[in-house]
């Protein structure tokens, strides 16, 4: 019997921030997959390896994470005064699925370097050294980024001396910035108040700041349900009813955000919204034996992402947080201390981030101007990914 043979397409394996994904430029995909669709979306999961029963993703090139289970599709923008149009798919890891509702803050930051490596940036937009400055159109929520990537003699400079918690070896570092960060689907606070009462059956009634910014993120109290704000993913993930409990919270939040008509449609809307407990600044000792002192933080913050607990912080839900700790009297701000303030120093499971924010009030509704933050990128393979001809 014979068997359609693989094809070749050509790809990137990029670190970016702390996720790692399949890059793409559009034109570079099978014809069927250049336009959004079920081909497009075949061919996806079948170069990460999904679905995969036993949640592996071994004969792909997915991790198994969250984190890892990333696909990035990059072009020339049509936007105007944009340099490229960035396009990012959620690859579900044990159902056939690609969850298209949001952005990858992480992957962002290599979006502009993938740019400029692929020849997607004109020659004379790019200084020989120094920082090339790449407006991308992020295309699944409509926003603009800006990137800043470091470039040595007419080449992406990737090494350096950057670290970043979350991420083994230092980089060089990009600065991105995420410019109107709040909007896409409704107003910064869908429900506008800044902290609600979110009834969860099972659960009980918990306080909590739902905001549509980076990413739409429901921030609940650690102390409200029976967290410290320490814990590290075993704690978490390791844990069925923690699992469980946590999604009952995010699919009745996205209820009440407007994300959502019906509890069952959150099955199918896994990478939005996310889900995240805060509590004020502790000690603790971070997932790499790291000793955090409550003395260089302003507060803790753990965070879900597919399901699970991230090992680090999803980007996007970084600028929630960045955002909403920018608001007085969100449950970010009030953990932070209080108070007006322009970036804060948050504790995740794997150290440290500090995400900056401008907010504003304009007759009462919250608008945030921008969010600010440095990560870093890495090309980690370059050539083809390999697929079977007849799998989309």
């Amino acid at each position: 019997m014979a068997f359609v043979p693989q094809i070749k397409i050509p790809a990137t394996y990029i670190r970016g921030g702390t996720s790692k994904g399949v890059f793409f430029s559009l034109t570079d995909l099978p014809e069927t997959a250049q336009v959004a669709g079920p081909a497009r979306d075949a061919l996806l999961m079948r170069v990460i390896g999904s679905p995969d029963p036993y949640g592996k993703q071994t004969d792909g090139m997915g991790g198994a994470t969250s984190s890892t289970s990333k696909t990035v599709i990059v072009a020339k923008s049509e936007v105007a005064d944009h340099d490229v149009d960035y396009l990012f798919g959620q690859v579900a890891i044990d159902r056939a699925f690609v969850d298209w509702s949001g952005n990858c803050g992480n992957l962002s930051s290599a979006v502009g370097a993938f740019a400029i490596h692929s020849g997607l940036i004109d020659a004379d937009k790019l200084p020989e050294n120094g920082l090339a400055t790449i407006r991308i159109w992020q295309a699944n929520i409509q926003k603009t980024i800006i990137t800043q990537v470091p470039m040595c003699n007419g080449q992406v400079q990737e090494t350096g001396d950057f670290e970043l918690d979350g991420v083994t070896f230092p980089a060089a570092k990009i600065q991105v910035e995420f410019m109107d960060p709040a909007g896409g689907e409704g107003s910064m606070f869908p429900t506008g108040n800044l902290v609600d009462k979110l009834e969860v059956p099972g659960i009980g009634t918990l306080d909590a700041t739902m905001i549509n910014a980076g990413i739409p993120t429901i921030f609940v109290n650690a102390a409200d349900i029976n967290y410290t704000g320490t814990e590290l993913q075993e704690q978490i993930n390791g844990d069925p009813k923690a699992l469980e409990m946590f999604e009952l919270i995010r699919s009745h939040g996205a209820l009440k955000m407007g994300l959502i008509s019906d509890l069952e449609e959150a099955k199918a809307r896994q990478h939005t919204p996310k889900v995240a407990f805060v509590s004020p600044a502790s000690d603790y000792v971070s997932s790499s034996g790291k000793s955090i002192s409550a003395n260089d933080i302003d507060l803790s913050v753990r965070a879900l992402s597919m399901g699970k607990l991230h090992h680090a912080m999803m980007g996007t839900a970084a600028v929630a947080i960045g955002t909403a700790a920018a608001i007085p009297g969100t449950l970010v701000n009030r953990a932070a201390g209080g108070g007006a303030r322009q970036e804060v120093n948050f504790g995740h499971p794997s150290g440290t981030l500090l995400v900056g924010a401008v907010a504003s009030e304009n007759n009462g509704e919250w608008t945030a101007d921008k969010a600010i933050m440095s990560r870093s990128a890495r090309i980690l393979m370059e050539g083809w990914v390999r697929v079977p001809g007849d799998c989309f």
